[in-house]
């Protein structure tokens, strides 16, 4: 009788091993990019820029894209600008009406005048949003320390830096507890060379996140990706390769565009031309002499427009007219300045401001997805910047004003309650945007202070506005009916006559004889 094999079944750690190993990502072949910087075992953000050197060269190296290259400062202007249009308006809800009037002049008062907002004296709250928003996307992050005159000290991100002699737990100027908890920021107390290490504790401003109070000290604006981050990092770290192809190639077709200018003709100079010249060779421009890495030399001669070769006997005379730049080139380049405008949240459209490529529908959707990523950077920079600022000046003005420190005590008071709205945009098709907008309202779908909002506008100061305005036409209506009464007995005339208001669709408008003197309208 055969004897039975017996078969080995894999244990349980071997056969969840196999598992593991399941996605195909997670496997090596051939084909598969080696990736540097990743650890197998897991690692938090703070982990990939750890080295303090690389990360200030990351900043660096995206501080020289803003600066020099051909289109990534332009676009991150671009963005800024739709961004933060012009500015975020202030809503202030506490529950009462006058404080928040008396609040919200107070904020347009401090944030319209750079002696009070910025401690240089140089910059409104409206020039300090756009570069915060700025040096967050290219630097990565940026602080501001409210001071107690009641100005703003922005500090840019390379001030924060880690003294090499301490043990403690600092990621890159941040000093964080074991639930990663902020409780110093480590500023730099001067401009310092940057290639000159920060060796000891005692050379740095040391800020304490929060005050005795338990608010914050330093307002760090920054927009992670990850839980663990503590720093931000450039929005164009991705994009550095992309950027220096793009830049380099564009040198290049300027290049040699230039070369193809230069030379016009090709000629050859048979055995029997005869010239004093002859065999010197000529000289079309000034020359220099490189070395090369071998350490041998050559001849570099300079060039000019409208020059001419001199060809070897027995070569034919050719003409030179290639086309520069040639026609992969520029669908090259546009695919490219997509790319670095996706990482900067801008179609192509405004990253060339330049619709042509698309009709008005695809504009329209461009435009409108777009527009879906301003809101979040609105949303993460009120959060960062603006109310942390906005709670902060409510503190001061309240250790300042009694009556505002007695409303604060109030029941159904919130001294804070506030809401900056986001920048709006201007209606892409304004006779249908503005018609969705009115079905909206009759519709119950929305309010006038929501629609209001959207477009930017303060709903209470519309109002007041809209109301105050009625009142005067109103007024010189009537007057003007009257004088026409008088200089024209049994003249049928009322105020109504004289002025147009408007009115929503649909609604019957009954004029009446009387005038508001009788008891009329």
């Amino acid at each position: 009788m055969a004897r039975r094999r017996r078969i080995e079944q894999p244990s349980l750690t071997a056969w969840f091993d196999g598992l593991r190993a399941d996605y195909d990502a997670a496997k090596s072949n051939r084909f598969t990019r080696v990736r540097s910087g990743v650890a197998t075992g897991g690692s938090g953000a703070d982990h990939h820029y750890r080295s303090e050197s690389q990360y200030l060269k990351l900043m660096e190296y995206a501080r020289d894209l803003d600066r020099n290259d051909l289109a990534v400062g332009q676009i991150i202007s671009r963005a800024v600008e739709q961004t933060i249009g012009d500015g975020f308006p202030l809503d202030v809800n506490t529950g009462d009406e006058k404080v928040d009037v008396d609040l919200k002049a107070s904020w347009k008062d401090w944030s319209e005048d750079p002696e009070q907002c910025d401690v240089q004296g140089e910059k409104t709250f409206w020039d300090m949003e756009q570069l915060t928003l700025r040096q967050t996307l290219v630097d990565g992050d940026i602080l501001a320390l409210p001071l107690l005159e009641g100005s703003l000290e922005m500090t840019e991100a390379h001030r924060l830096r880690t003294a090499t002699n301490t043990t403690r737990n600092v990621v890159h100027g941040i000093l964080l507890d074991q639930r990663r908890r902020r409780l110093e920021y480590w500023f730099t107390r001067d401009e310092i060379d940057p290639m000159r290490p920060v060796a000891r504790v005692s050379d740095m401003r040391r800020i304490p996140a929060y005050g005795e109070d338990g608010f914050r000290q330093v307002f760090h604006v920054y927009n992670p990706r990850r839980i663990s981050q503590t720093r931000g990092v450039t929005a164009l770290a991705p994009i550095f390769n992309a950027t220096t192809i793009i830049d380099d190639t564009i040198f290049a077709k300027l290049i040699q565009s230039q070369v193809c200018s230069a030379f016009a003709i090709f000629r050859k100079r048979g055995p029997e031309w005869q010239n004093a010249t002859a065999g010197e060779g000529g000289q079309y421009g000034p020359r220099s002499t490189e070395t090369r890495t071998d350490g041998t030399t050559q001849q570099i001669e300079g060039i000019g427009p409208g020059m001419e070769i001199k060809g070897e006997p027995d070569e034919d005379l050719e003409g030179f007219s290639p086309n520069v730049p040639n026609p992969e080139f520029l669908p090259f380049a546009k695919f490219i300045l997509q790319m670095v405008g996706v990482n900067i949240g801008m179609p192509l459209v405004l990253v060339l401001l330049d619709a042509k490529e698309t009709n008005f529908s695809g504009w329209r959707g461009a435009m409108s997805t777009a527009r879906d990523g301003f809101r979040r950077n609105q949303k993460w920079l009120r959060t960062k910047l603006h109310s942390p600022v906005y709670r902060w000046k409510v503190r001061q003005w309240m250790a300042k004003d009694a009556a505002l420190r007695n409303a604060a005590k109030q029941t159904g008071i919130n001294i804070f309650g506030h809401r900056f709205q986001g920048a709006a945009w201007p209606y892409i098709e304004p006779t249908k945007d503005a018609a969705a907008d009115l079905l909206r309202v009759r519709n119950a779908l929305s309010s006038h202070r929501r629609v209001a909002s959207e477009r930017n506008v303060d709903w209470d100061d519309l109002s007041q506005e809209i109301v105050e305005d009625n009142a005067k036409l109103i007024e010189k209506a009537w007057l003007q009916a009257e004088q026409l009464k008088k200089d024209y007995p049994g003249l049928d005339v009322t105020w109504r006559d004289c002025a147009s208001l408007p009115t929503p669709d649909g609604v019957k408008v009954t004029l009446t004889t009387d005038s508001p003197r009788d008891g009329g309208d």
